[in-house]
C-alpha cells in the first residue's frame, strides 16, 4: 500500500468527536493535567469504531482517538434504513435502548448516542438512554447494543424460513 492510498482510505469515515474530558493525575508536586478525547468514526455503512486517546495537548489526544477509532472498525447488521430489531446494550451503569423505526422517523437520539447512530448509517430509529450519562460508558453501550443485532437474510438462512418471518411488519411491502 503506497501512503497516498492511505490516507484516501483514511478519508472515507466519518469521525466524530464524543466527549473531551480534562483528567488529572495526581504526582509528588500537585496534579498533572491531560486531555482525554472519546472519538467514534463510521462509514455509513454499517462499519463503526470508538477510541479514546490521552494527551497533554487536545489536538493530540483527537489523533489518537481517531487512530484508535479507525482499528477498532466492526460491522454491525443494519436493514434498509433502521435496525433489525430491538436491542439492549448495557456498560457500567448505562444502559441503551434500541428500537426500530419506520421509514420517516428520523433518528429519535441525542448525545454519544446519536453521534454513534449517525456514523453507522442508521437513519431512522428509536432510542432511550437509561441510568448512568457517563458519555463514554453510554456510546460503548450504544455499540454494545448494535453489536447483538442479527442481520435477518442470515437469520431466515439458519432457521431455513422466509425473510418475512423475521422481518418488522412495517417494513414488508
Amino acid at each position: 500500500m503506497s501512503n497516498g492510498y492511505k490516507k484516501e482510505q483514511e478519508q472515507e469515515f466519518d469521525e466524530r468527536i464524543v466527549d473531551i474530558r480534562r483528567v488529572a493525575t495526581v504526582v509528588k508536586g500537585g496534579r498533572r493535567f491531560s486531555f482525554r478525547v472519546t472519538m467514534v468514526a463510521g462509514d455509513h455503512k454499517g462499519n463503526i469504531g470508538m477510541g479514546m486517546g490521552k494527551a497533554n495537548s487536545v489536538p493530540d489526544a483527537i489523533g489518537k482517538a481517531a487512530s484508535k477509532a479507525r482499528d477498532d472498525m466492526h460491522h454491525v447488521a443494519v436493514f434498509e434504513t433502521t435496525i433489525p430489531h430491538k436491542a439492549i446494550g448495557k456498560i457500567g451503569g448505562a444502559k441503551v435502548l434500541l428500537k426500530p423505526a419506520s421509514e420517516g422517523t428520523g433518528v429519535i437520539a441525542a448525545g454519544s448516542v446519536r453521534a454513534v447512530i449517525e456514523v453507522a448509517g442508521i437513519s431512522n430509529v428509536l432510542t432511550k438512554s437509561l441510568g448512568s450519562n457517563n458519555a463514554l460508558n453510554i456510546a460503548s453501550a450504544t455499540i454494545h447494543a448494535l453489536d447483538q443485532l442479527k442481520d435477518p437474510r442470515e437469520e431466515a438462512a439458519s432457521r431455513g424460513v422466509d425473510i418475512e418471518k423475521v422481518t418488522p411488519f412495517w417494513s414488508r411491502k
